[in-house]
């Protein structure tokens, strides 16, 4: 078939295009914005991309157009599929019809650490010797895509509950039907399609609803709007994980930052993993992965190699370079909750002999209505210094959150002077941690360069 995907660059809909082409179909798509790192995997695979929804890439009409739910009414293309009566499905629908319905399926779920957790889990199914097929909403660093089919009947899926398409507002993980599922955490998130917890706390619901019986619920023990999901009902086995003494699954840190960890199941150590990765929240994600992949056979103890040798997802603290010991990360934390992990992990590893910097584009759509903004100063405690970065679109000023800053902090409205600042501001081995999630005008690089400029002139 020739398959042409709207919206094709998302993380979802990247992954969704790879299992496509793997497949064996011709798949081709389009975004209103084409950037890396997706971008490239896509062309990587030999997938034709185009910019923008010019309704002519639909000529001549191709077998399904996969929508995003990015689209919507008004958009040139979705408009031709319903004016022309092309076929169509959401992206959701045609990976259950086409790949999950007869395989078992291992679901991340969560506001926080879904992308982390699901190429943890897929790394240790991996190493075990069960080659998984998976799809993760990111690029994941040890393996060569984001997604793959897999040579057995275990399949890992990062579990969003974002709305599945225009035509379709159920939350996109009730479309997957998981045996094994993982549930991080729970916050309030997406502020565009969900009028309060509560609301996204059903949508949990519904997918407790269709696991069955001899599946397994894997879930922190100290997460009250988790809690209260489980109390609407759950008809499958149930794990509690964590620090809470509830916690039948749980880890002691040897050292603050979380880059090394003791296993503990029942209050007995089962191993040590020591990894690059810091922070309590990936510790937490470590552990949900460990005990998923218990479901399906894997040896806590093959799990724990496994996680000790686990390279971490792009854009999730990765680590872009380091000039004049100067180090930049790039991170993907769009919420305060995300913002401050991040920060305190950075803090337990580096202590105080590092100035920690973080530089922050609020971009999310929840970022941009503003339901997070009083939450945002108090998330960034643990830096130095932060830059805030006010971007075309946000419907409020940062001004706010800079002068309720517990460290000092200043709003930038350009990429370029931002750039010019931290060059001429930052200090000798400090931690730059750049967090977005979106491509925040190439400032990554830039600042990169910049750096890299200055040292050479400061040689001469």
């Amino acid at each position: 078939m020739h398959i042409h995907i709207l919206g094709i660059c998302g993380t979802f809909m990247g992954s969704l295009a790879i299992l496509a082409k793997q497949l064996g179909h011709r798949v081709t798509g389009s975004d209103a914005n084409v950037y890396p790192p997706m971008s490239t995997q896509l062309e990587q695979q030999g997938i034709e991309l185009v910019q923008g929804y010019d309704p002519a890439q639909l000529e001549p009409v191709p077998d399904m157009v996969v929508i995003g739910n990015a689209m919507s009414r008004g958009n040139p293309c979705v408009e031709h599929v319903l004016e022309h009566n092309l076929r169509y499905m959401s992206g959701p629908q045609w990976l259950h019809d086409n790949l999950l319905a007869d395989r078992w399926v291992l679901a991340v779920a969560g506001t926080h650490g879904k992308t982390t957790t699901a190429t943890m889990l897929a790394w240790i199914l991996e190493q075990a010797g069960m080659a998984p097929g998976f799809l993760i909403g990111g690029v994941p660093l040890n393996f060569e895509t984001s997604a793959r089919i897999g040579e057995t009947p275990f399949f890992v899926i990062e579990a969003d509950e974002y709305d599945t398409a225009f035509f379709d507002k159920r939350s996109k993980f009730v479309h997957y039907h998981p045996r094994t599922l993982i549930l991080n955490n729970l916050e309030f998130d997406h502020a565009d399609i969900f009028p309060d917890l509560a609301a996204i706390q059903r949508q949990f619901h519904h997918l407790m609803r269709i696991l069955p019986a001899t599946g397994q619920v894997i879930m922190p023990a100290d997460v009250t709007a988790l809690d209260e999901v489980i109390e609407m009902g759950c008809w499958s086995e149930r794990v509690l994980t964590g620090f809470d003494r509830r916690a039948s699954w749980s880890a002691q840190l040897l050292s603050e930052d979380g880059s090394h960890f003791s296993v503990q199941h029942e209050g007995k150590s089962l191993g040590e993993v020591c990894w690059s990765l810091t922070g309590l929240h990936n510790v937490s994600n470590a552990i949900n992965a460990l005990v998923a992949a218990r479901h399906v056979g894997v040896q806590p103890e093959h799990a724990i190699e496994a996680l000790s040798r686990f390279g971490g997802v792009k854009r999730r603290m990765e680590r872009l370079g380091e000039v004049a010991g100067i180090t930049v990360y790039d991170d993907f934390a769009h919420h305060p909750s995300a913002i401050q992990t991040t920060l305190e992990g950075i803090r337990a590893r580096v202590g105080k002999r590092q100035a920690v910097v973080a530089v922050i584009e609020p971009r999310s759509n929840t970022m941009r209505l503003g339901a997070h903004k009083a939450q945002l100063a108090e998330a960034t405690a643990m830096a130095d210094q932060v830059y805030w970065y006010q971007p075309e679109g946000l419907d409020w000023s940062l001004d706010e959150v800079v002068a309720q800053s517990p460290v000092p902090a200043r709003l930038e409205t350009e990429i370029c002077p931002l750039v010019n600042r931290l060059v001429s501001e930052l200090p000798r081995g400090a931690q730059v941690v750049i967090m977005s999630n979106g491509g925040f005008g190439g400032i990554h690089q830039k600042l990169l360069k910049a750096l890299e400029q200055r040292e050479s002139i400061h040689v001469l």
